[in-house]
């Protein structure tokens, strides 16, 4: 981000900070976007790879320095000093060697030993985290070349936070990392946020609990809206949709505050929002079901990224949240959760599919007691 100064308050496109290190004042994507390309060479930004020699002589000219010192730095920095195997064997990243002198293969080979001994293999931080250099999808490219990001494009990188599945947590954290498109429509980002909410069937089944129904909640509840910098943009895509900000804005008009303006999300693209970076904003869903999304970069795209439009808004990073597992086995998921239940040990409570039908029902299906089940979607089926 742009560091606050006479040059930069003048165009009130340039990012300069609000709060120092908090978030930046409100501007204009597309103009910033702009503003980058008028400034930047077209081979700045090409997505065409540039030879070594012309990357060598770049770079001579650059430092000032004579062709003997490039090379000498080659040597020097190659990645082939790092190197923990003989030269004529098979790079393996899982293959430590006997005695090795870096610290950080000491510390991976100690590990390594630890795991052979538990007889209970658990992902560690290092397979996760290549777990999640694979979703970043880097330096993927488009089958079809129409499907191909153009130069000069901006990716915006957004958290969407979820503090209520992480109070135990001193810090909020980020359940989900997604990176769109300046060109893409506020609906694409509305449909790739997963929501527990929106997979949620609502109704008492106690009495029927094989005629639950197949529908989802996203699919009978599609009103949503997004709010930046005083504007709810609303997703009217649909008959169905309402405009679900109305309860917001008469009540703000009742208390004083100003008039806010609505538009339709699916006719905004990215580029024409002013927004702040590192500011909360709103996504609301399901009438309450409400998310802190988080504006934390604003770049232009670079050839070694992703490269096919198809997979935007691209997930990047994602939470793993701990499993509810039935109460009374300990052992399957929850599908189920019951209130008013005399047979529970708690209210509510929650059963899998297995416990929940041999505690509340006869061998003929007939109800044993008096309670309401509702049927229970996990948040770690996301995971």
């Amino acid at each position: 981000m742009a560091e606050g100064g006479d040059t930069n308050a003048v165009n009130e496109n340039v990012p300069v900070y609000e709060h120092v290190g908090v978030n930046s004042k409100p501007f204009h994507l597309g103009s910033f976007r702009d503003l980058w390309l008028s400034v930047l060479k077209p081979e700045d930004y090409s997505f065409n790879e540039t030879s070594g020699e012309i990357e060598d002589a770049q770079f001579i000219e650059e430092l000032g320095i004579t062709p003997q010192t490039l090379e000498e730095l080659k040597t020097i920095c190659s990645p082939d000093s790092l190197r923990c195997h003989a030269e004529d064997e098979t790079p393996d990243p899982d293959l430590v060697p006997a005695n090795p002198q870096l610290a950080t293969l000491k510390l991976r080979k100690r590990r390594l030993d630890y795991k052979k001994t538990l007889i209970r293999d658990i992902v560690g931080r290092h397979d996760m985290f290549s777990n999640e250099l694979e979703m970043l999808s880097l330096g993927r490219r488009a089958e079809d070349a129409s499907d191909t990001v153009p130069e000069g494009e901006i990716i915006l990188t957004f958290n969407i936070m979820y503090p209520v599945l992480f109070v135990r947590f001193r810090h909020v954290r980020a359940y989900q990392t997604l990176h769109v498109l300046g060109s893409q429509k506020l609906t694409e980002l509305r449909d790739a946020i997963c929501c527990v909410s929106d997979l949620q069937v609502f109704g008492e089944f106690s009495n029927t609990p094989d005629m639950v129904p197949q529908f989802i909640s996203k699919d009978h509840y599609k009103s949503a809206f997004f709010f930046f910098e005083g504007i709810f943009y609303n997703d009217m895509r649909f008959p169905e949709c309402r405009d679900i900000s109305t309860v917001t804005r008469d009540w703000a008009k009742t208390r004083g505050f100003p008039e806010f303006n609505t538009a339709k999300m699916e006719e905004a693209t990215f580029s024409d929002l002013r927004m702040k970076v590192g500011y909360p904003y709103l996504y609301c869903h399901q009438g309450d079901c409400e998310h802190v999304l988080i504006l934390t970069d604003v770049r232009l795209v670079h050839k070694d990224d992703c490269l096919d439009r198809k997979l935007y808004p691209l997930l990047s990073h994602k939470h793993r949240v701990m499993t509810r597992k039935c109460c009374a086995c300990h052992l399957y998921i929850s599908r189920w959760i019951t209130t008013n239940d005399t047979l529970a040990p708690m209210d509510p409570c929650l059963y899998c599919d297995q416990c929940f039908r041999l505690l509340h029902y006869d061998q003929h299906g007939n109800k044993r007691g008096d309670f309401q089940a509702y049927a229970y979607v996990d948040p770690g089926a996301f995971n």
